[in-house]
């Protein structure tokens, strides 16, 4: 572990700073500012949709100015997008809210490969690791991002515009700390060689259920992360209340990032992401019980780890389904699979917990966590029949 992986998990918790503050307010911005009432999440799909977007693009960044130069690019953007959110937020102006949470999408999809560019930091032996320990640093927006919105969300006359300025602020200090990163250089045969078609390496079952698991189980977070804090304020709870749930539930996204690369280690990828699909059905099982405030917490909290077993174990799957020369279309392609399924979820969940109500919404969440439960039983078996055949 070399400072080089540190500072990269530091900028993956000044990230997530970022998204954690964006769910905390961007739903209720929208819900102050739509014109109907389930149009709320449209900020918060508007991120999604502007990552998956953008993936091609960030590719093509990615493979033409190397990954410190374009993660810089992400920064930038990140920057500008935040200070025309907060513009969008003082003038009242839901669209251009919404048109600056897709710009916005860029910085999203680009920092989602910082897990990608841990494994490169580390040496082989130490790649599942590397990825668990970048995957950790979200604990910085854990706790930063929740309180940040907490604390500058009366900076000015109109709610929540200061926290925008705010994170144009998270925005230049990770700049800052990505400038003292080397990254590797690609090697020459690999940059050289062209790699298999996209097409033949998505036909992968590896490939198909890292892809399927990563943007599920994602999806399936995502889609009751958005609500929260809509179904927290129509159950009459305070924002403080809010900011504390969301919290806990990114400290359960990202502490588990110190042990789970152990955990992978020592027991495989798929027995791992099958406690966090477990984990998951606690967390619906816990939702549907109420809607007081311990209710939220735990639900939430056991989403977030249930989501770091199954994101970090499809991350880690996905390395074995890839040569170097093709990591920037596989990465892309996995990133694009994630990115149009928060895309859904974000607009599902708007739309049912303001038409539905919060339990309805948990109920029709079980059909993706069964269908990556379907994905993980598949692989296991074709795995065991081709270790039996050897």
């Amino acid at each position: 572990m070399n400072r080089h992986l540190w500072l990269l998990a530091a900028c993956q918790g000044l990230f997530l700073t970022n998204n954690v503050a964006f769910i905390a307010i961007n739903g209720l911005v929208g819900l102050a500012l739509a014109p109907r009432g389930w149009m709320a999440t449209l900020p918060v799909m508007g991120y999604v949709v502007g990552g998956a977007l953008a993936t091609g693009l960030v590719a093509r960044t990615q493979k033409r100015f190397g990954r410190r130069r374009s993660f810089q690019i992400g920064l930038a953007v990140a920057f500008g997008s935040a200070l025309l959110c907060a513009q969008a937020a003082l003038w009242q102006d839901f669209w251009l809210l919404c048109a600056a949470t897709v710009v916005a999408g860029y910085y999203n999809a680009n920092a989602s490969l910082y897990r990608f560019a841990a494994a490169e930091l580390a040496a082989p032996a130490w790649r599942e690791k590397a990825v668990s320990l970048v995957m950790a640093g979200g604990l910085i927006g854990a706790v930063a991002g929740p309180n940040l919105a907490a604390f500058t969300r009366n900076w000015f006359a109109v709610p929540f515009a200061g926290v925008y300025l705010a994170l144009a602020g998270v925005a230049l200090l990770a700049m800052v700390l990505m400038r003292f990163i080397e990254f590797p250089a690609a090697p020459a045969r690999a940059s050289a060689a062209g790699g298999r078609p996209l097409g033949e390496i998505m036909r992968q079952p590896v490939f198909i259920v890292a892809a399927l698991a990563g943007a599920l189980g994602f999806g399936v977070m995502n889609l009751l992360m958005a609500a929260t804090p809509i179904a927290m304020q129509v159950c009459r709870l305070p924002f403080d209340d809010v900011a504390l749930v969301l919290e806990w539930h990114v400290i359960g996204m990202f502490a588990p990032g110190f042990f789970t690369g152990h955990l992978i280690r020592r027991f495989g990828t798929l027995p791992v992401m099958g406690v966090g699909l477990l984990l998951n059905l606690a967390c619906i099982a816990v939702a549907l019980a109420g809607v007081d405030l311990h209710h939220f917490l735990i639900a939430l909290f056991m989403l977030g780890v249930g989501w770091n077993f199954l994101f970090t174990g499809s991350t880690t799957l996905s390395l074995s389904a890839y040569a170097p020369e093709e990591k920037d279309r596989a990465q892309g392609a996995l990133n694009f699979c994630v990115f149009a399924t928060l895309a859904l979820s974000s607009f599902a969940s708007g739309v049912l917990v303001t038409t539905q109500g919060w339990q309805l919404l948990n109920i029709g969440s079980l059909v993706p966590v069964l269908l990556t439960g379907a994905g993980l039983l598949w692989l296991a078996r074709r795995s065991r029949a081709a270790a039996a055949v050897a």
